[in-house]
């Protein structure tokens, strides 16, 4: 794949930055005015969507994409969730189907949570705490992803883990229908609970799911839209929850569009046309790097670039050869080019190079890179010198690695370049792309012995445990599962226990856990169980006739509060 030449990423770059400017001032505008009248004005009409694909299951206990995750804001609810509002408000935390946001009790090891009255499921089932309960039991009967690491301090979370089928949660999680309320129980108190109770693994299900992977069956929710079907290969529906009466415009608005349809299996080229003919309203890939002069030139009210708190790496199956051995990782580590990297990606405007664990700007984020021909503060040009004789020190030189990509343009490229440089080191390298459908949990699974693969990796919620202890943790492996999120299989008890002791600093002092956080980082990157690449934007083009863009820092585009003509 060809590299667009610099001045051509910064001619770009200055062309979207003006986009930008221009967008956040309207979407500004836009909120600040009368719901009730906008709702009149714009209610109707279906948003088409569009990727190269779906992105698995839909069960929102088990999927853990930026992709479906984006949905599931407007179909499913927990007790708390982040705020549906435009920027850095989307990382406040507001009750939902909790009354309210309750305080500690039990030297802050006890919530209860008062359940509102009135809410239905999609299917005209009313919310009640023993639903709530099932759903905790289930995050465990499922075995999600986050089981280990966001929810394994509830009491009795240790039993269910070791014994999925049997989990009770006994004296963890409880539920009193005739008072309305829901206990919950923890080891130890955790200063980030509510953020764990605010994502998608924890949504409130009717207590009759399935205790297996719902699939493509949609299961039914609170959110103010419903899906009614999906199929992977060619599209998923949505259209408004009969059931659904806004009772929190915070956590749960209402929405614009009658119905949303969600296309799949069209290529970034084909979804780019589409739009343009307003065919099509979004398209979730980011635009191949040559078109974005096009875009960013003629439909320059049409682009939306978006900072996130993200990175793109490329995982080392630290249990493979020749990723087994450290000198292995450490020379990919020192001999990638991330320029080339955030060339393949779309330019400077896009992304910057990386070479750490937790993005810039972020909570415990120092400035720190040691894979570069001159170490210091941030990454400057790769050493081949150095990584060519990591390489003959480990004896590996000549081993067949076969590295894993999703099959669009950003992955693609991304993967084909690793591979030549695996080549260039001395392997017999290469390339396989599969579908973004199932690459995620394909390369998570250790049956599959994926070797390396290129992933990325979007922010649950702002906080450092959110990547180092969520990907990196002993916790986060579950050998022979599609949610072992802990793609490299690496496990340090020692980095373990610091990451808890970080997590139980942040109780009293956030500072000083953040520093905590930062030898970590370190200590990981030391040890190199993954090649950190770039930390992206978001770049979303939607069509002319799609208004009200509103992007939320923690959830991406909020798709409910857009309104199409």
């Amino acid at each position: 794949m060809s590299i667009l030449p610099r001045h051509l990423f910064r001619h770009t770059g200055a062309l979207l930055a003006t986009c930008l400017v221009a967008q956040t001032a309207f979407s500004g505008v836009a909120q600040a005015e009368d719901r009730a009248a906008l709702m009149k004005l714009h209610r109707g009409g279906t948003i088409t969507m569009a990727a190269v694909s779906a992105a698995g299951t839909v069960d929102p206990m088990i999927n853990y994409t930026a992709q479906f995750w984006q949905l599931f804001q407007m179909t499913y609810d927990g007790l708390v969730k982040f705020k549906q509002v435009a920027g850095t408000g989307g990382f406040d935390i507001v009750p939902a189907l909790a009354e309210a946001i309750p305080e500690p009790t039990n030297d802050g090891k006890t919530y209860v949570f008062k359940i509102r009255k009135g809410i239905k499921f999609s299917n005209g089932r009313e919310v009640m705490p023993s639903d709530v309960v099932a759903s905790f039991q289930r995050i465990f009967k499922v075995k999600g992803p986050t089981t280990g690491s966001f929810y394994n301090g509830i009491v009795g979370a240790d039993k269910c883990i070791a014994d999925s089928a049997t989990c009770t949660l006994e004296g963890g999680v409880t539920g009193d229908d005739a008072a309305g309320t829901v206990t919950l129980n923890l080891i130890a108190p955790d200063a980030e609970i509510f953020s764990k109770l605010a994502v998608p693994h924890a949504s409130i299900l009717p207590a009759d799911a399935p205790t297996a992977d719902a699939g493509t069956t949609p299961i039914a929710g609170t959110g103010a839209y419903m899906i009614t079907s999906y199929d992977p290969n060619s599209e998923m529906v949505l259209k408004r929850n009969p059931n659904f009466k806004e009772w929190s415009v915070d956590a749960q608005p209402d929405g614009y569009a009658d119905e949303v349809v969600y296309k799949f299996g069209l290529t970034e080229e084909a979804a780019i046309n589409a739009i343009i003919n307003g065919q099509i309203d979004w398209l979730f890939d980011t635009p191949p790097a040559d078109r974005l002069p096009q875009i960013g030139t003629k439909y320059a009210s049409q682009i939306h670039i978006d900072p996130l708190a993200a990175f793109w790496y490329a995982p080392m199956n630290t249990n493979l050869a020749p990723f087994d051995n450290v000198k292995v990782r450490q020379a990919l580590n020192y001999a990638v080019d991330r320029d080339a990297v955030v060339g393949l990606f779309g330019g400077e405007a896009l992304g910057q190079p990386v070479c750490q664990i937790l993005p810039p700007d972020f909570p415990g984020h120092v400035d720190n890179c040691i894979y570069t021909k001159n170490p210091g503060p941030t990454w400057s040009e790769p050493d081949m010198e150095k990584a060519q004789a990591l390489v003959d020190e480990s004896g590996t030189k000549g081993q067949k690695i076969t590295v894993i990509a999703e099959d669009n343009a950003a992955s693609r490229g991304i993967g084909t370049y690793i591979a030549s440089v695996l080549t260039e080191l001395g392997y017999d390298a290469s390339m396989k792309a599969i579908s973004p459908n199932i690459q995620f949990t394909y390369i998570q699974n250790t049956n599959n012995n994926v070797q390396i693969s290129v992933s990325q990796w979007y922010q649950d919620y702002p906080a450092a445990s959110n990547f180092l202890n969520v990907l990196l943790s002993c916790g986060s492996i579950n050998k022979g599962s599609d949610s072992s999120i802990n793609i490299a299989g690496y496990c340090n008890k020692d980095l373990d226990a610091q990451m808890k002791t970080a997590m139980t600093t942040a109780l009293t002092d956030q500072d000083a856990a953040n520093a905590i956080w930062a030898k970590v980082d370190q200590a990981f990157m030391e040890q190199a169980p993954m090649v950190p690449l770039i930390t992206p934007k978001s770049v979303n083009f939607t069509s002319a006739r799609l208004g009200n863009y509103l992007f939320n820092k923690q959830n991406r585009w909020i798709t409910s509060q857009a309104w199409v003509k």
